[in-house]
């Protein structure tokens, strides 16, 4: 039978979508249609599709019922169990030392925004990144494919309309070598023409502000669902959707909007890095 302890309906959070997120997959990966594994817990099958959106809570041990049900290895308990745990204070973390891990975090949010804002003062921002960048950079192959797979969202139909900030500094750091950054360059040049991302350059002369020293992005979905933040050290990915949070991104954003080149001009300087590059590869 159903457990009589019936938690309210809410609105999800990004770690309740995680969490609902992580516990498909598991059903998923066991080929077990929901309705049979509702069934097989004495669960309705509304409660189980509110789980796996992150709009219902229930206890660590249900889900750890749930995740016995479907066979999942001792790696995936741990790690459900894990997010399953943690207290929604409007900020949690994801380690790299998993990129599975960030990349489920990452991913789930990102098919779900109806809008990605994402900003690097240094490097080109993930989202954006060709393969032998990604790799150049990480030297994992693993993180570069993570990256690769999470750019899906970006080609497909009703994605999220997405702003790439980047610093010139970042055209002018060469990473990997020249025929890595024209590559990278005639990328970013190409999607300037793209329906749904929209690179965006800040210019060298740009002045200085607090807004340039650390990369971000921000992330905002339908009503009535709260908007993300996010942003990566060298550890670790840390998420946001406190309110107080979100503003200070917003406010962050707004002021690199005032900073960018229009999209032309932007387009133009990309164009232009890229050519210096080609050049540099034929001599």
């Amino acid at each position: 039978m159903e457990s009589e302890e019936r938690p309210p309906v809410r609105l999800s959070t990004a770690r309740s979508r995680e969490l609902g997120e992580e516990l498909r997959r598991v059903r998923h990966r066991a080929r077990m249609s929901s309705g049979t594994v509702a069934e097989a817990l004495g669960w309705s099958l509304g409660k189980l599709s509110k789980l796996e959106t992150g709009t219902r809570g229930t206890s660590p041990c249900e889900i750890s019922t749930l995740l016995g049900r479907c066979g999942a290895d001792k790696p995936t308990r741990d790690r459900v169990l894990a997010i399953a745990s943690e207290a929604d204070t409007g900020s949690f973390l994801r380690m790299h030392d998993s990129s599975s891990d960030t990349l489920t975090a990452l991913a789930v949010h990102e098919h779900t925004a109806r809008t990605v804002t994402s900003y690097e003062p240094l490097t080109v921002p993930s989202l954006a990144q060709t393969e032998d960048y990604a790799y150049a950079l990480t030297r994992n192959r693993a993180v570069t494919q993570a990256r690769m797979t999470r750019q899906e969202v970006l080609r497909r139909t009703g994605g999220p309309e997405t702003v790439i900030y980047l610093h010139e500094a970042a055209l002018r750091l060469v990473v990997g070598d020249r025929k890595v950054m024209r590559d990278q360059l005639l990328r970013l040049t190409l999607m300037c023409a793209w329906d749904q991302i929209h690179p965006r350059v800040i210019p060298m002369n740009a002045p200085l502000h607090v807004a340039l020293r650390h990369p971000a992005t921000l992330l905002t979905f339908t009503a009535p669902v709260k908007p993300l933040a996010y942003t990566e050290t060298e550890t670790a990915t840390v998420f946001h959707d406190d309110p107080g949070a979100i503003t200070a991104y917003q406010v962050k954003m707004n002021h690199l909007e005032r900073l960018v080149l229009p999209p032309t001009e932007s387009r133009a300087v990309l164009a232009r890095w890229a050519d210096a590059y080609d050049r540099d590869t034929r001599t």
